[in-house]
């Protein structure tokens, strides 16, 4: 007997027929001899309508109020399969994040994880019960206060607690068959993989790859938690993402294990700007000053290009993510007389595009073949940003996805038919 931990994302329980669907995955499950414990998310589009409807209501919402109003969503979804796994004739019992043990710190809309205790889940899994946990929440002991991990909190709530309870598995669950070698709605040629090693799989959704977050692949390589990515739309096998030292499990006992390919995979991310500080004295100390404001503005900094100074002056380039640029801009421009820099140029027209694999760290040509290929499509560079394995490019919005095709053929990584997309959202 297995201890199986399943995350079931919104798309997957988007509606009754849905939850009625992955009730019956859930029960096969348990049929099978394992024990499970299940991570929901809201269903659908639900989060996103409590935020549209809590902007209507307040301009800027309290956030402990907010985390209140999203953090209902889950539990909603956890009752009603619940009931669902209940009329198939099985027990199964359904916990809040603060009933499940799920500690946090205490920020609100982002909070992290820093203790789980899930005494309540093994005495529940001790009862022979099937486990429902609301996904996305948790609670902070020092406020007493519900939390909100963030955006894929709930993918973060299932590694949580496959690594508290030492379950054998983690599956999460979406309406894609597994980790391809590039998004299937940009490339409809791209291929899943059988599995990825977790350092490449941080590195991809880091970069734009949306089918696992990046805290919750974190989370799994920090704490040995073995991801296995499945659909829950079909019965494919999925990828296994491995942390360091782990076996993929479809390798028979004493295989030599095989060389990993060249490239693994192709990301795009179309939720990048660019901020320009143009005209910055050219000076030690500058580069810090702007780089502190920046923070201070909690943007987060990805990419960053400074010109060579020829005047005295230099320009500095950085991309941020979109839905923290205007906080940036504004924390800049409050400081510009204090920094000395000339002006502020802001472009959220931009898209990024990173190729990502192991093997780059053995092999050489990889970045000849990326940087051929956009040549030969006439799709011009703006930036460029690399670490051990990967390479990273800015380019106009415009032509990302056309140069992720050709990029993603370059590297052979193209597959024979076009890989299937069940319900059209990723998640």
């Amino acid at each position: 007997m297995a201890l199986i931990v399943q995350k079931y994302g919104g798309s997957s329980v988007a509606d009754a027929e849905s939850i009625k669907r992955v009730a019956k995955r859930i029960v096969d499950t348990r049929r099978a001899g394992h024990d499970v414990v299940v991570a929901v998310s809201a269903m659908g589009d639900t989060t996103d309508e409590l935020l549209d409807l809590a902007n209507e209501v307040a301009p800027i919402p309290a956030p402990r109020e907010l985390d209140m109003l999203l953090s209902s969503g889950e539990r909603i979804s956890m009752a009603l399969l619940a009931m669902a796994i209940h009329s198939m004739g099985f027990e199964a019992r359904s916990f809040t994040g603060s009933q499940a043990g799920m500690i946090t710190d205490s920020q609100h809309g982002a909070a992290r994880i820093v203790d789980v205790t899930p005494v309540r889940l093994r005495e529940a899994l001790d009862e022979g019960a099937i486990v429902i946990v609301a996904g996305f929440q948790g609670f902070n002991r020092d406020t007493r206060d519900i939390t909100t991990l963030g955006r894929g909190g709930s993918d973060t709530t299932a590694v949580a607690l496959a690594a508290a309870l030492d379950a054998d598995v983690c599956e999460i669950y979406s309406d894609v068959d597994g980790i391809f070698t590039a998004d299937p709605r940009v490339i409809p040629k791209a291929q899943k993989l059988d599995h990825i090693g977790s350092e490449e799989m941080l590195e991809l959704a880091a970069n734009g790859a949306k089918v696992l977050y990046i805290r919750a692949v974190e989370y799994a390589r920090r704490h040995g938690v073995l991801i296995h990515a499945r659909s829950t739309f079909s019965s494919s096998e999925g990828t296994y993402v491995l942390g360091e030292g782990m076996k993929n499990p479809r390798e028979a006992e004493g295989a030599a294990a095989m060389e990993e390919p060249i490239v693994a995979g192709v990301a795009t991310d179309f939720g990048q700007a660019k901020i320009t500080v143009a005209g910055v004295p050219d000076v030690p100390g500058k580069a810090a000053e702007i780089f502190k404001i920046v923070a201070r503005s909690g943007a987060n900094v990805d990419m960053i290009v400074q010109n060579v100074s020829a005047t005295g002056r230099t320009d500095i380039s950085f991309t941020v993510p979109k839905a923290d640029s205007a906080a940036a801009l504004k924390a800049l421009a409050g400081e510009q007389t204090e920094v000395g820099f000339q002006n502020l140029v802001h472009d959220d027209q931009i898209g990024k595009l990173s190729v990502v694999g192991a093997g780059m760290r053995t092999h050489s040509g990889v970045s000849a073949v990326l940087f051929e290929a956009l040549s030969a499509g006439g799709i011009n560079i703006e930036m460029i940003s690399t670490s051990e394995i990967r390479i990273s490019v800015v380019l106009r919005d415009t032509d990302l996805a056309e140069a992720a095709r050709t990029v993603h053929t370059a590297y052979g990584l193209d597959g024979d038919a076009e890989a299937t997309v069940h319900a059209g959202t990723g998640r």
